[in-house]
């Protein structure tokens, strides 16, 4: 399984998992591009060997297939690598895109995308996670090996919600009789817009974990929120009790800190990358907040729509927004509970893909 990072791991991951349940006697290679995702799942138990993907050319797609000779290689949403894709199609080893996402304008639809298009075609299939990422497609005839099998991102958020995993006590006593905002994958933009709330509202308890923790920016942070406590102090034994505002300086803890919250906000939406997951939290049926650039993302669309999300452009919008969730209980339960529902209503696409690959014997000798 080949990953680009972090969030595409972890939107594989329920595949991965299922397989190594279903055919204990193979063995699962684990690829990134990205040190984010290679440095934090270097470890990661559900394979038997965790590597960078050596970077894409002739004579190293040719020497890392033949090195580890796979039976099934698995694509999670993008990244294309053409000596890659051509070698494994030229050996007939197939090769899955697992829920992949297409939009107009991208280049497989331009008339120089012949490259890109032959990329596609090296596919045995293709995996989308919705209908229009089914039409653009079909509409550029190049649906020929193109299944709907949903995100397994909401497979994902699922199991984590349900394992329950318990948090540590202190966090649960820092929330305990207050209002809570947990802020999730911050950039500075999002913590700007955050930051008066935080001042004018001292009865409310804010947790906060920034998409960065290196030192340099947990220090800004602190600088910039006035003092807050830190969770690693917490867990050292610091009494948080005069502090409303805790930074989490570590990672592998967010998914599970949404369930805290009364209202959420994911971060990302005023970079140009748009935002980060926001189905960890929604799955907890809390309303989500994010910023303005969410145009990528069908989730966030469909979310906004049903009422289970909100968008803002500036601090005075999340002032707003805020009193109208933290006074109006009605609203505030209702938005949560689109948003438990519409994660739960798109559960499925790992059963669906497992299916596939039993029916296809794609992993029976």
């Amino acid at each position: 399984m080949h990953c680009a990072s972090l969030g595409e791991f972890e939107q594989g991951r329920p595949v991965l998992e299922k397989i190594k349940e279903l055919y204990p006697s193979y063995k699962i290679v684990l690829t990134f591009f990205s040190p984010s995702g290679y440095e934090i799942r270097k470890s990661y138990q559900g394979a038997d060997a965790v590597y960078y993907l050596p970077m894409d050319g002739e004579i190293n797609a040719t020497s890392f297939i033949n090195k580890i000779n796979p039976s099934l290689v698995i694509w999670i949403k993008y990244e294309f690598w053409y000596y890659y894709l051509t070698a494994l199609k030229e050996k007939n080893i197939p090769v899955l895109l697992v829920s992949g996402i297409f939009r107009e304008g991208q280049p497989f639809f331009k008339w120089y995308g012949t490259i890109w298009r032959k990329m596609l075609g090296s596919f045995h299939t293709i995996f989308v996670q919705n209908e229009l990422s089914f039409e653009i497609l079909k509409k550029n005839s190049l649906s020929r090996n193109v299944i709907v099998g949903g995100d397994t991102r909401f497979d994902r958020v699922i199991g984590i919600s349900q394992k329950n995993d318990p948090l540590p006590p202190a966090l649960i006593n820092f929330c305990k009789g207050k209002k809570v905002l947990v802020a999730g994958s911050t950039w500075i933009e999002d913590e700007k817009v955050l930051l008066h709330y935080t001042k004018v509202h001292p009865e409310i308890n804010f947790i906060i974990a920034p998409h960065e923790i290196q030192k340099e920016n947990l220090l800004s942070i602190k600088k910039y929120f006035g003092e807050p406590v830190f969770y690693s102090q917490m867990h050292e034994g610091k009494d948080p009790a005069d502090k409303h505002v805790l930074i989490i300086d570590n990672i592998g803890m967010l998914s599970r800190l949404y369930k805290l919250a009364d209202i959420t906000y994911v971060g990302g939406g005023f970079g140009e990358d748009g935002i980060h997951n926001i189905l960890e939290a929604a799955v907890y049926c809390k309303p989500v907040i994010f910023g303005p650039v969410y145009e990528k993302f069908a989730e966030a669309k469909e979310l906004l729509e049903r009422g289970g999300a909100f968008s803002i452009d500036n601090a005075l919008e999340l002032e707003a927004l805020l009193d109208k969730l933290f006074t109006e209980k009605e609203v505030l339960q209702k938005s949560g509970g689109e948003a438990g529902y519409y994660v739960h209503q798109h559960k499925g696409a790992t059963v669906k893909i497992m299916s596939y690959i039993e029916e296809k014997r794609l992993l029976t000798n």
